[in-house]
């Protein structure tokens, strides 16, 4: 029954779908035409995003790639901050919380303390605030543009998620993109993120015949790998059980299905607490948290989230009511399965090469 009234709903908004898309195909239409003028850096710039509203894995292949260049460039990310409480540009520095520059853009911040971070929701005006610097960045990175079309970007990379490819969903509110399929026409990247750690070429052959990449389009595979789990706290003295009993899951994250996949095995019962995505911790939410912990029976139990997620916690006042509670977080890194020809270390470096400014 619920799977009827589930299939009526998306019949019933397919009009609002229809609408969105002309809306949307009108407006990129716009600056196809160069009706919309839209601005060029002379510096490389990488735009990661998506078609759908979140949820690709964003954030680690943001940070691959500061990895990947960090080393010989001088890297900036530039983000919108979303939900943050500031507006305009900002520059993020030791001082900056959640709420100025928001979750993403403090991650960056807290992992990597040799690179620029900064946000503005006009990303035009943000790039050219990071290019006037007196050292201005090498490379910028730009956190969930895709769909930004007032920037032209030199390198567009396209996420979709493995379990959920763009290419089998609808606009929103039917589905959960964001901009019409035909956009990932200008991407010259695509990677499926979140695949199988063990991945044959039968897999990779089915997923270049659902997405058919273009000629001049490149298509990677990425999985993720996790890292041992942190306490939240820095001075926490709370250890990770030898026989781990029970994990409570906390997160505000779009998807959570690679997450309990992994800890599943690891614990003999996992109970999950779920908030929105990008979500606020309240003082409501954190006695909440602390109450379905304390009503888990039994002993080697303990608290898991996210690294955003942990990132937001940490910039809490109400972080205090967890003193006595094991909280931890499990960091994630996202790795890329060999394919034919040019790596995508190799394409993201050489496109590099050849785009520094002084080329």
């Amino acid at each position: 029954m619920h799977i009827f009234y589930f299939f009526l709903m998306r019949y019933l908004l397919l009009p609002v779908s229809w609408l969105y898309s002309v809306t949307i195909a009108l407006r990129h239409l716009l600056y196809d035409l160069g009706l919309l003028n839209r601005y060029s850096a002379n510096i490389p710039v990488i735009s990661v995003g998506n078609l759908s509203m979140g949820g690709t894995g964003k954030t680690p292949h943001i940070e691959y790639l500061i990895r990947l260049f960090k080393a010989n460039y001088r890297v900036a990310t530039l983000s919108r901050g979303y939900k943050r409480k500031t507006s305009g540009f900002l520059l993020a520095d030791a001082h900056s919380k959640v709420t100025d520059i928001g979750d993403e853009p403090k991650q960056f911040l807290t992992k990597f303390n040799d690179i620029f971070v900064a946000v503005d929701e006009k990303r035009k005006r943000g790039i050219r605030i990071l290019l006037a610097m007196e050292k201005a960045p090498d490379i910028i990175l730009l956190d969930d543009a895709f769909q930004h079309l007032p920037v032209k970007s030199g390198m567009n990379i396209l996420l979709t998620d493995y379990h959920h490819l763009y290419t089998k969903d609808y606009l929103f509110p039917t589905g959960t993109l964001r901009d019409n399929r035909k956009s990932a026409k200008n991407a010259d990247i695509i990677i499926v993120t979140k695949t199988p750690t063990v991945f044959s070429p039968f897999i990779a052959d089915e997923l270049y015949g659902k997405i058919k990449p273009r000629p001049h389009q490149k298509l990677f595979f990425s999985y993720l790998k996790y890292g041992k789990l942190k306490p939240v706290q820095k001075n926490s003295y709370f250890a990770v059980p030898r026989n781990l009993s029970s994990v409570l899951l906390v997160t505000g994250i779009a998807n959570t299905y690679p997450l309990k996949e992994y800890l599943q095995p690891q614990c003999t019962v996992l109970i999950e607490l779920g908030f929105p995505d990008h979500h606020q911790y309240t003082e409501k939410d954190v006695q909440l948290i602390e109450k379905k912990f304390n009503d888990i029976i039994g002993k080697n139990k303990i608290i898991v989230t996210t690294e955003k997620d942990a990132v937001r916690f940490r910039d809490s006042e109400y972080l205090r009511i967890f003193e006595q509670i094991p909280l931890f977080y499990l960091p994630i890194e996202v790795a890329f399965h060999s394919t034919k020809g040019i790596s995508f270390d190799e394409m993201m470096l050489d496109y590099v090469r050849k785009n520094q400014r002084n080329s």
